[in-house]
């Protein structure tokens, strides 16, 4: 009797856990750390309490090798294709600015003056964002009922992560440090106007902001190669050129982000209806703003320290809040390391200088000794070279012809590893020597030729002397996708997990559709 009773038990046990498992999640936070590195968690550990990263790594399911595989990766093509999972060539996010015939300078992928700012002059939407979101499937299939918002330091990450249909989508403004929205949205919640106009406001707490180190000389001591000064010390100034943007790459920025989520958590019943509610976080981990230096710096250590600070607080607010049982949090990075090289003078290198402008000189002078003296080359841009299409037009030449001439030109460039062409990559008669080429790129919006240079080669910008030169780096930064809380199963997956996999592993623990654009079913071992 004891035993089949205890039989009983121990399936009833077992169902129950089954079931905890199984239940869909009243609140989901998706938390993009933009630039984090894995080897950097790794390394820093040592000064990290034990429920921020720690808990998450020892809790959550964790798949320790994210790979984005398409070229020229950077923030805003990573979170358009991290919420929609869609490469670039289908979401239409392919950096975060581009370059505006009409206007005749860079402008955001999101700029749209059909919407107005809000605490902001900016004017943005996600119109160019050409696939649904998670948050977007997620309001299709409540019809409107969960909620639906993104917090980030910058408006790209904010409105990308965000989606259409969201709530609202909010960033700090660059000059007015203030969370800023686009009239885009439906509206700003009370609580966040607020806050925006009280004492908690950054503006008015902007003169106690001093990044100075958290820990002593000694714990610094994880990277072997440290570049600057012993200790640091920066200051915040309204009215300064770059004070806010500076802000945003120091500790304080991730500060920021988490007091505003703190007001949807204290004011917004986040977790409490009988659909699902979604909010995207964005933190960030790159250098901190104008240093030199490619990562090995004091500052970068204290930021991951000050970082996994951050994590275990709101891991806390909203297991206390909320229920971890209830919630499932989502925490990967973005791919890709932004940082300079500095190389010591007098060194030798492999490689040598890049100066698009002189290149697409000479590539014009190439095209006019064959089809006559105009100016075929209008524009080099994000290593893309736009042709000018009403003079090939005009002269009725065929397109295809020209730009197949000016790849095998510009193939025979020192420092060019790659071309391929836009009818190349529109027939679909291409192979996988340049798949990465056509994943990172959208045919409405890219150029005729479309190049990879080679790496340790510097690219050199003859226009602006101000511009740094940029040395080309085709390097593999490890990428985390943690997946926690709502009975996720804990457990290290080592084995490649493309990004494309994230939004419908989401999705399907929410038990909602994958987003509309993407083709790529869910992490098997989480499902």
């Amino acid at each position: 009797m004891r035993r089949i009773l205890s039989s009983l038990l121990t399936l009833l046990a077992v169902t129950q856990i089954q079931a905890q498992q199984q239940r869909a999640p009243k609140l989901v936070i998706f938390i993009t750390v933009d630039q984090l590195r894995g080897d950097y968690i790794e390394y820093f550990q040592h000064t990290f309490g034990e429920r921020g990263f720690k808990r998450l790594l020892a809790e959550g399911a964790v798949c320790h090798n994210v790979r984005y595989g398409f070229a020229n990766l950077n923030q805003a093509s990573a979170f358009a294709t991290l919420f929609t999972g869609a490469y670039p060539s289908v979401h239409g996010v392919t950096g975060l600015r581009t370059y505006s015939f009409e206007m005749a300078k860079e402008v955001s992928q999101l700029y749209d003056a059909d919407y107005l700012g809000n605490f902001t002059r900016d004017n943005y939407s996600p119109r160019n964002l050409l696939a649904a979101t998670i948050g977007d499937e997620l309001k299709i299939v409540s019809g409107g009922r969960s909620e639906v918002y993104a917090i980030a330091p910058d408006a790209e990450a904010a409105i990308l992560s965000a989606g259409h249909a969201a709530n609202g989508a909010f960033w700090i403004d660059n000059y007015n440090g203030r969370w800023a929205t686009t009239t885009y949205y439906k509206g700003v919640p009370w609580y966040v106007e607020k806050y925006n106009n009280g004492n908690e406001s950054l503006p008015a707490r902007l003169g106690t902001r001093v990044w100075q180190p958290a820990l002593s000389a000694d714990k610094y001591d994880a990277l072997p190669c440290l570049s600057g000064s012993n200790t640091f010390q920066y200051t915040f100034k309204a009215n300064t050129a770059g004070c806010y943007p500076d802000l945003k790459t120091s500790p304080f920025g991730n500060e920021e982000v988490s007091r505003l989520f703190n007001q949807f958590l204290e004011y917004g019943a986040l977790g409490t209806r009988p659909t699902p509610d979604f909010v995207a976080l964005t933190f960030y981990a790159g250098n901190y703003r104008g240093i030199r230096y490619s990562g090995n710096t004091r500052e970068i250590q204290d930021l991951y320290h000050r970082l996994d600070k951050e994590l275990e607080r709101l891991i806390d607010a909203v297991e206390k809040k909320v229920g971890l049982q209830y919630v499932l949090f989502v925490l990967t990075g973005t791919g890709h390391f932004t940082s300079e090289e500095v190389r010591p003078e007098g060194t030798r290198w492999v490689g040598g200088e890049f100066h698009p402008k002189r290149c697409m000189a000479l590539l014009n002078m190439y095209l006019m000794a064959i089809y006559g003296q105009k100016n075929w080359v209008r524009e080099f841009y994000n290593n893309q070279v736009y042709l000018n299409r009403k003079a090939i037009e005009e002269a009725k030449i065929d397109l295809g012809e020209i730009q197949a001439r000016a790849a095998t030109f510009l193939q025979e460039f020192s420092g060019v590893e790659r071309v391929t062409t836009d009818m190349t990559l529109r027939s679909g008669v291409w192979n996988e020597n340049v798949i990465d080429l056509s994943r990172g790129t959208y045919h409405g919006r890219r150029g005729d030729l479309i190049l990879a240079l080679s790496p340790g080669w510097t690219v050199v910008n003859d226009d602006n002397a101000k511009d740094r030169p940029k040395v080309v780096r085709n390097q593999a930064v490890p990428t985390p996708v943690i997946f926690f809380g709502n009975g996720i199963k804990p457990q290290h997956i080592y084995r490649e997990v493309e990004a494309v996999e994230i939004a419908p592993t989401v999705t399907h623990v929410m038990r909602i559709r994958s987003p509309n654009a993407g083709d790529a079913l869910p992490i098997p071992e989480i499902r």
